[in-house]
């Protein structure tokens, strides 16, 4: 099954790797930057590393306990009003650009926000506080979907069962519930703790001070006001390194347990006395209310936008970049991650653990390696060897592709290994040809190939971190317009431009999820 594609396979991880060998290269060769381990010694340095390691297992932890609740009650209630609704807001919230949330919490909770009022008097947004907001705000929502996704696996057998031998509802969540959600909470814990780990945009705007800057910041300082590549460098090999070593425990320790080949769809589940499905409303009155505010807090800006001086030509212009390039991102990233997940397949059927521990890392890697260091890597290795005037948009397009991977493998990953369980042995001794093959997988994988894209297009229209760095004013992007206008406090523009990114990334959302569901 696996004989055909070596070759594209290998390529495909020589370009993964080499672009980040070549972002790092292009700071050790400039200027003579060194690794300066006795960085590791300075107390504002172990400062930044503690505060990086507790913002980010906070907020994991708190994403993930938060969550729960909320998927059972989505689960175990599916008539909930607007419940398809409220999962594909959670998706809007996960892919939201960094830049709109952050407008939406300063106009919600800022100095002068429509809730600061209702705080207590030694409120500040700016801080821990503001940080671990803005991350629960960008991560519980994946993780409400990925636990009712976990859930809705759990084999309707298992709850007979339960009901036969009369568990009261502890036992049911211990014996049936938690062996089927362990292991992707577990991974849900690590993926969400590298994504804060690794923060930026939330940590520069909200941070408030040297007492909450991250490795990531901290990078973004050295390269951007001191311009010492060899203090950046040896930040970037230790955010790496941690990240890295993290995700591996994780990838390690968290595996994928699935049921039966008839468990995606749930028929029959255990019935909630009336006091549990009050509790369960109000979780998920509560959840809706949480993850909108900061969005309607940016409607009353509107109204100071002067309307008949903004320009709607560049602002249409600007969408239409927007989802070219995101559309060619996602394209390129879903075929690469086809790609690289074969050998991690073949790894899987041999049941080499190492090996597909290994590959999976490799693949991945662009998770925990820092966006900053790697644009600007790049940008300093290509600056006096290509022209980056012309050729700026390839090598936006590429990074933006292999940054989206990590994302798009996590997607497409379980559905390829549930098909290899099921049917990779008969496929086999059918001895298909290739076509055969793909003829045989395309059904089965179909959706999640679309999820997979609709999420690196979700994730790619909102890039501001490269763009900055191999974009061009010229022909700028919906998110860079976003950061122009407010950079020159131009808010109710930013505000209109950001609801409209907002509106665009929720049309594509429901159009995608209705065909995805119409396939199914």
């Amino acid at each position: 099954m696996f004989s055909r594609f070596p070759v594209i396979s290998i390529l495909a991880y020589a370009v993964v790797i080499s672009i980040t060998a070549m972002a790092f290269y292009g700071l050790i060769g400039f200027d003579q930057a060194r690794l300066m381990p006795e960085l590791l010694q300075d107390q504002y340095i172990q400062q930044i590393l503690r505060f990086s390691l507790l913002q980010a297992a906070a907020s994991a932890v708190l994403s993930v306990m938060l969550a729960l609740p909320i998927a059972r009650a989505l689960h175990f209630m599916p008539e909930l009003p607007a419940r398809k609704a409220f999962l594909r807001f959670c998706l809007l919230c996960f892919v939201m650009p960094t830049l709109v949330l952050i407008t939406g919490l300063v106009a919600l909770l800022g100095r002068s926000g429509l809730m600061t009022g209702f705080m207590p008097n030694d409120w500040n947004l700016y801080g821990l506080n503001g940080i671990l907001i803005a991350h629960l705000y960008l991560n519980m929502p994946l993780a409400v979907r990925v636990i009712s996704q976990q859930l809705a696996h759990i084999p309707d057998t298992s709850w007979r069962l339960a009901q036969q031998l009369k568990l009261s509802r502890t036992q049911q969540f211990l014996k049936v519930e938690w062996p089927a959600l362990k292991s992707s909470l577990l991974m849900l814990l690590g993926f969400v703790f590298v994504l804060c780990f690794n923060s930026f945009a939330v940590v520069l705007a909200l941070g408030g001070g040297p007492g909450a800057t991250t490795l990531e910041v901290a990078i973004f300082q050295a390269l951007k006001y001191d311009f010492n590549l060899s203090e950046a460098l040896t930040l970037s090999w230790l955010q790496f390194t941690i990240a890295g070593l993290i995700f591996a425990l994780i990838a390690k320790l968290g595996k994928l347990n699935w049921l039966s080949a008839d468990t995606h769809k749930q028929r029959w589940q255990p019935e909630f006395g009336q006091y549990s499905q009050r509790v369960h409303q109000g979780l998920y009155l509560l959840a809706w209310l949480l993850l909108a505010l900061p969005i309607v807090a940016l409607i009353p800006t509107l109204f100071k936008a002067q309307l008949k001086h903004l320009d709607f030509t560049l602002l249409f212009l600007a969408c239409v970049r927007t989802i070219v390039i995101a559309s060619t991102c996602a394209l390129f990233a879903t075929l690469l991650a086809w790609w690289l997940l074969i050998p991690i397949r073949q790894a899987q059927l041999r049941k080499n653990e190492s090996g597909r521990i290994i590959l999976q890392w490799l693949a991945t890697h662009s998770l925990v390696a820092p966006a900053m260091v790697m644009s600007a890597g790049l940008y300093i290795l290509l600056l006096p060897r290509v022209d980056l005037e012309r050729w700026g948009w390839f090598w936006l397009i590429l990074i933006n592709t292999v940054l989206l991977l990590p994302f798009v493998i996590a997607q497409l990953k379980p559905r390829l290994l549930q098909y290899d369980q099921q049917y990779w042995r008969l496929s086999a001794n059918l001895k298909l040809s290739g076509l055969g093959q793909l003829h045989t997988i395309w059904p089965f994988i179909r959706p999640a190939m679309l999820g997979s894209f609709v999420l690196a297009l979700l994730l790619a229209m909102g890039d501001v971190a490269v763009f900055s760095i191999f974009g061009d004013n010229s022909w700028s992007t919906l998110p860079w317009l976003i950061y122009g206008y407010a950079g020159s406090y131009r808010m109710a523009e930013a505000a209109l431009a950001s609801l409209l990114l907002l509106a665009l990334c929720t049309l594509l959302i429901v159009l995608f999820e209705r065909k995805r569901l119409y396939e199914q």
